[in-house]
């Protein structure tokens, strides 16, 4: 198996991350703790286990940021235990090569979604499991870090990866191969949605046009019809592909305060230091670039009782002036991956909205994907998916 693994080294990372100011691509040396490695074929390491061979796998800004060490050891994750390495990739799609004797949900030959990477109570066989996994939301799970049963091994950023079958997800047949690699993120974009939910007639704020921010723009437009959509997009490409996917306003250039002041009728006020104020904004801000800038400015973008949800991730502690929440009682949202939602009054797990989504055609799915790479071309694809000024919108990895 050729896989692409990174190794949770504290006093390595720290190294890597202080060589990086002077030399940026040590990621990819015999220095980094990210590798790519063979590994001997493995036996399934337990009966309700099963092997996937990779078609497909899209590179994830999470991906990014651990092969980049951003992650700070003081951010509150880093205090849990772990497994000692992780495998990169999880926007991935499959087809199930080999089943264990107790398996009920696959067969070979299915095609399959990685749908939870993380350790949880059915893929440790916990019973009773926690609540959260009770109510389907396994990325919530208490027992995660117990480290009980043997861990996956491989992701998408390889040949195949060793899962327990209740980390899998059979998309409908309907989805092409790209549409279901897609589905792993979109799922995150409608959970987002759903987080504030606009009503109709509402005004939306999408802070950043990257891969989440666009998904994030597709599943307003797709679930909140009637809500007004304003996107901050920096580069041509992602300015082209928010108005495509239903955003009704781009800023490209304009300064944010003023433009929000002048959109939305926000009385806007300037400090002796450099730093301002709105009262009024938008109803709801999706910060889908979660920087300290980016934060700070989006809670001063919300009006008193609005909300702002917090999509994107940053792998550091972050100093933010967190006054709004109180002064103008903005609600501040956060929302980890995907799991079980209410819909239209219904249960229904976020990857099956976002399936009978994509299946109703919210995403372009041929003009999403900019980028495709064999394995083998691997830093390739990761030096073209940070570096938004060559038009990358989806980079990913193709195994056919």
């Amino acid at each position: 198996m050729r896989t692409v693994r990174f190794e949770k080294n504290i006093p390595q990372a720290l190294l890597i991350k202080a060589l990086r100011q002077v030399w940026p691509d040590v990621v990819f040396s015999p220095l980094s703790p990210t590798q790519m490695v063979n590994l001997p074929d493995a036996l399934l390491p337990g009966p309700r286990w099963v092997r996937a061979r990779n078609l497909l796998c899209g590179v994830c800004a999470s991906d990014l940021h651990l092969l980049n060490v951003e992650a700070d050891p003081r951010v509150a994750p880093a205090v849990l235990p772990g497994s000692a390495r992780m495998y990169l990739g999880h926007e991935a799609v499959a087809v199930v090569t080999e089943v264990g004797a107790e398996v009920t949900t696959l067969q070979v030959g299915d095609r399959v979604v990685l749908d939870v990477p993380a350790a949880n109570c059915l893929s440790q066989e916990i019973d009773p499991p926690c609540r959260h996994c009770r109510r389907g939301d396994y990325f919530l799970c208490e027992n995660e870090s117990l480290g009980q049963g043997p861990p996956s091994v491989g992701g998408g950023w390889g040949d195949e990866m060793l899962v327990h079958e209740t980390q899998l997800y059979r998309p409908p047949e309907a989805l092409t191969d790209e549409a279901a690699m897609l589905l792993e993120p979109f799922s995150v974009a409608v959970r987002a949605a759903l987080r504030r939910l606009p009503k109709p007639g509402e005004r939306a704020l999408v802070v950043g046009s990257g891969t989440m921010g666009l998904m994030v723009i597709a599943a307003l437009r797709a679930i909140a019809p009637e809500c007004r959509i304003t996107a901050m997009a920096r580069y041509p490409t992602q300015q082209a592909m928010a108005r495509q996917l239903g955003a009704d306003e781009i800023w490209a250039n304009e300064e944010p305060y003023a433009a929000t002041a002048q959109r939305t009728g926000a009385r806007h006020y300037r400090g002796m230091f450099g730093q301002q104020m709105l009262l009024g904004g938008f109803d709801v801000v999706f910060d889908c670039v979660g920087s300290a800038r980016t934060l700070r400015d989006s809670l001063r973008f919300a009006r008193a009782g609005g909300a702002v949800v917090l999509t994107g991730i940053h792998f550091a502690p972050l100093s933010v002036d967190m006054t709004p929440v109180w002064y103008q009682e903005v609600d501040l949202l956060g929302l980890y991956a995907h799991g079980m939602e209410v819909w239209q009054g219904e249960p229904t797990s976020t990857y099956d909205l976002a399936a009978r989504l994509l299946a109703e055609g919210a995403l372009d799915v041929d003009r999403f994907i900019t980028h495709r790479f064999p394995l083998d071309r691997w830093q390739e694809a990761v030096r073209v998916a940070k570096d938004k000024r060559n038009g990358a919108i989806k980079v990913v990895l193709d195994y056919r």
